[in-house]
């Protein structure tokens, strides 16, 4: 995650509003939001959740966790006291086929200029991040591997690769390696030899697997201390690397686009009011804000085409529209669908 300084100190101030919600006695606030907590929480608070309360008259209360596993137990056992749940795209997905979620109100929350993709029936897309494919410019300079195929060709590209020990983003950059056009691919990892063929590719590639990571601080990490040659990984945490000094570069094309979302459980104890709330975050200006303190892109693409954000820092972010439009988006329906054989499967592979 790449952070930033306003450059506006009219506009810093607006932001700072009070953080002291997360003080509030329970039951004080209109509302009850829950995040992952650390650098981003505060990032989410500053830009898009205190300032938005701010514009509506109302106040919020600030609570984490760490599992979706969580709202599974309070909607279960029908004592549900969070309003908004932040999650990630296959999360919301997967809770959301289990009737955990509530439907959103698209005709509250106008979702008319976002990004293809980025809105579920029960998520609304809150910011945009890339699994890209990440190099040591150390060993291949400014302009290293350009596609899947240039990741996987160890004659050309020559050095040490690592690779995610999860299925999650592993499986797609494996068949466009294959040759798969970017658009079939989830057409063919929609059968077991699919899946098995997007194995076997990966299998081609072990031997030259030093490290299979399994966190974005550890995918960080490795470039920062120049473990290894070549990586796939998040954007934002490539960004933070070479900020921390790494020499690291990326290549948005044939990433995958994902997105983190927001949701409202089923039984939330203000549901109405959560889904207006919803609708304020969703406008371009809040999410313009974030942006510039993280390199993670707007769902509402207005942030770009109304000039909310620096055309040269639009550039940077996953979701500008010349990067899009080189990438996949992950499709959370092959994940309801299929996500747990391909785990089995992808586990077995990994301990063969």
């Amino acid at each position: 995650m790449k952070m930033r300084q306003y450059s506006n100190g009219a506009a810093a101030g607006a932001l700072l509003v009070a953080a002291g919600s997360l003080a509030l006695p329970a039951g004080a606030a209109d509302l009850t939001i829950v995040g992952f907590g650390g650098a981003f929480q505060d990032i989410q608070s500053r830009t898009l959740w205190q300032p938005a309360a701010e514009a509506m008259g109302i106040t919020i209360r600030e609570e984490t966790y760490n599992s979706i596993a969580e709202l599974r137990l309070q909607v279960s056992a029908g004592a549900v006291t969070w309003d908004i749940v932040t999650s990630g795209s296959g999360s919301a997905a997967r809770v959301g086929a289990e009737g955990l979620l509530e439907p959103l109100d698209y005709s509250v929350i106008d979702v008319s200029n976002f990004g293809e993709g980025l809105v579920q029936e029960h998520c609304v897309g809150a910011y945009v991040f890339s699994t890209v494919q990440a190099w040591n410019t150390n060993t291949f300079g400014a302009d290293g591997p350009q596609s899947w195929a240039d990741f996987w060709d160890t004659e050309g590209f020559p050095g040490t690769r690592s690779y995610r020990n999860s299925v999650a983003g592993a499986l797609e950059p494996a068949l466009m390696a294959d040759g798969v056009p970017m658009e079939e691919v989830y057409e063919v990892l929609s059968s077991s030899a699919g899946i098995e063929r997007a194995l076997n590719k990966i299998r081609e590639l072990r031997p030259d697997i030093g490290v299979w990571w399994a966190s974005g601080a550890q995918h960080a990490q490795l470039m920062v201390d120049g473990e290894v040659d070549m990586i796939t990984g998040w954007n934002g945490r490539f960004d933070v690397a070479a900020e921390d000094g790494a020499a690291v570069a990326y290549t948005y094309n044939q990433g995958l686009l994902d997105f983190g979302c927001f949701a409202i459980p089923l039984g939330a104890p203000n549901r109405d009011l959560a889904m207006e709330f919803l609708a304020e975050i969703s406008k371009p200006e809040y999410q313009a804000e974030m942006s510039k303190l993280i390199t993670y892109g707007p769902t509402n693409l207005l942030a770009f085409e109304l000039g909310l954000i620096d055309e040269e820092y639009a550039r940077m972010l996953p979701s500008h529209p010349d990067n899009a439009s080189v990438q996949l988006p992950l499709n959370v329906q092959w994940y309801i669908e299929f996500e747990a054989e391909a785990l089995a499967a992808y586990q077995d592979m990994l301990t063969e």
